[in-house]
């Protein structure tokens, strides 16, 4: 795990001078996290110590499904007959149950009931790793997929971050299979791509080419995503030279896309402080509303995967 860290920058201006070939080499955690320093709730934010308790988490995670492997030997079509399911479905569990992670409830909206003020920047724990890491372990689909994929990535598994129109999810992508998953309610949800083409807003194919969306991204392309995270949180505390600075960044590291020239387009002519629709492409959502709707259950969070069966 600690080969994630070799020769790594230490503050983002550093981070934003490598060359695409160096960031492929940094931990996506430590792109998050330095892409939050600064902002409002990372005053306490150690980089140094959320990567250690993403190390020993990933430990942890190893360890169970070392010792829980023969529930899939011996059952797989429990589990999609997918060993890279199972695995992550041995992940949901162990960071649900045993480190308490959660989604923030607050934020818990659904799609057609947003509330342009609502704010949602404001807190960068709930955008952020260290919200998950440190104090309350809650967050959004802004940091729930990117921790699955940190850990994922310590044990060396083939995970992906993928965008669709305001949401982030994740991607098991090996040689062998690849399936996409929802990572923000309990347990883990596994899908294909024709389900993010309408979850949790409807895209065209005009803007899976134009916005990205259901692809998988590169260092490059995570980090330009981390950094306009990182402008709606500067925009929202009322610093829109800083959020400038970050939507500039975020264009030059994906200079085909959009959202973020909007993003940039927006906030120079100095607009109010409401949220517009073109912020609400970049603003996270979870797939729980829709379950809970459907269910008529709205504080419900549902738990459709087989976890009774293994812990």
């Amino acid at each position: 795990m600690s080969e994630l860290r070799l020769k790594m920058p230490i503050t983002l201006n550093e981070l934003l001078v490598l060359p695409p070939a160096k960031l492929e080499q940094c931990d996506i955690a430590f792109l998050d996290l330095l892409c939050a320093q600064g902002l409002p709730g990372a005053e306490e934010l150690s980089v140094t110590n959320c990567l250690n308790i993403l190390d020993e988490w990933a430990k942890r995670i190893q360890a169970e499904t070392e010792r829980n492997f023969h529930q899939f030997r011996e059952h797989p079509g429990e589990f999609s007959n997918s060993e890279g399911y199972f695995r992550m479905l041995i992940m949901a569990v162990v960071l649900y149950e045993d480190f308490g992670v959660r989604y923030n409830p607050a934020r818990i909206v659904m799609p057609g009931n947003i509330d342009p003020n609502d704010h949602f920047f404001a807190d960068s724990r709930d955008i952020f790793l260290h919200g998950l890491l440190e104090g309350r372990k809650q967050g959004t689909c802004s940091s729930l997929p990117v921790l699955y994929i940190a850990i994922g990535r310590r044990l060396g598994y083939p995970l992906k971050l993928v965008t669709t129109k305001a949401h982030l999810f994740l991607r098991w992508e090996s040689k062998a299979e690849r399936f996409d998953m929802e990572a923000t309610g309990k347990g883990m949800n596994r899908y294909d791509d024709e389900h993010f083409k309408q979850w949790p807003f409807p895209v065209s194919d005009e803007e899976i080419r134009t916005e990205g969306f259901l692809k998988s991204l590169m260092a490059a392309e995570e980090l330009a995503v981390f950094l306009s995270l990182r402008g709606n949180c500067l925009k929202e505390s009322g610093r829109r030279d800083e959020a400038a600075s970050c939507y500039a960044a975020a264009i030059k590291l994906s200079p085909n896309l959009n959202a973020y020239r909007t993003l940039l387009a927006d906030v120079q002519n100095n607009l109010g402080a409401t949220v517009n629709r073109f912020d609400r492409q970049m603003m996270p959502q979870t797939i729980v509303q829709q379950v809970n709707e459907q269910q008529g259950k709205p504080n419900n969070i549902p738990d459709p995967n087989p976890l009774r069966n293994i812990r």
